[in-house]
C-alpha cells in the first residue's frame, strides 16, 4: 500500500482530486476541528447542522457519508464518531483505523484521503498513529493507496516508521 501526505489546509485538499474524504468527530467537540472543521468551514456549516440537528452526534462506532461536492473535491466524505475527545487512546484508534479501512473496502474505495484518529487534537502521537496505521496496512486488504492528512513533523515521523517497516520486510524480519 502506498502512502502519501497532504497538509491540514483547505487549500491543499482542494488540490486533491479523490472520490472520498475520511475525517473524525468526537461527540464533545464543537464546531468540528480538524479535517472535518475544514470541510465544514467549506460547506457552509453543513456538518454543524448535522451535529445541532442531532442526525450525527460523533459518539464512538458512527459512520456517516455526506456528498462532498459541489463544495469540495471529494465526492463523499466519511465521518467517523470517536466520542469524547479525552477518551481517545491507542487502542481506540487502532479500533477506528480498521473501521476506516473495513467502510473504505465495502465502498470500493481504493484510494482515499484520510485524517488518522487522535492526530487533530493530537490525543495519539504521530508514532502511534504511524504504527497503528502500518500495523492494519498489512492485512490484506483491498486498498492501493491513502493519502494521509499530517503536518510536516507528523509526516516526518510516519515517514521514518514506514521506510523502516519497509527495509524489516525486505529483510524479512
Amino acid at each position: 500500500m502506498l502512502f502519501r501526505f497532504v497538509a491540514p489546509t483547505l487549500a491543499k485538499l482542494d488540490e486533491l482530486d479523490t472520490e472520498v474524504l475520511v475525517a473524525t468527530l468526537h461527540s464533545d467537540v464543537r464546531p468540528a476541528r480538524g479535517v472535518a472543521g475544514l470541510c465544514d468551514f467549506r460547506m457552509g456549516g453543513r456538518i454543524s447542522e448535522l451535529l445541532r440537528s442531532g442526525f450525527v452526534t460523533g459518539a464512538y462506532g458512527e459512520v456517516v457519508m455526506v456528498p462532498g461536492k459541489p463544495f469540495l473535491s471529494f465526492d463523499k466524505l466519511l465521518l467517523f464518531g470517536a466520542g469524547p475527545v479525552l477518551e481517545m487512546s491507542v487502542a481506540r484508534m487502532a479500533g477506528l483505523v480498521a473501521a476506516y479501512f473495513d467502510r473504505l473496502e465495502r465502498l470500493r474505495a481504493r484510494v482515499a484521503v484520510v485524517e488518522l484518529p487522535g492526530r487533530a487534537h493530537a490525543s495519539v502521537s504521530p508514532a502511534e498513529a504511524g504504527q497503528v496505521m502500518l500495523r492494519e496496512a498489512l492485512r490484506e486488504r483491498e486498498c492501493d493507496s491513502w493519502t494521509l492528512v499530517e503536518s510536516a513533523d507528523g509526516r516526518a515521523v510516519i515517514e521514518a516508521l514506514a521506510q523502516e517497516q519497509r527495509r524489516r520486510m525486505r529483510r524479512g524480519a
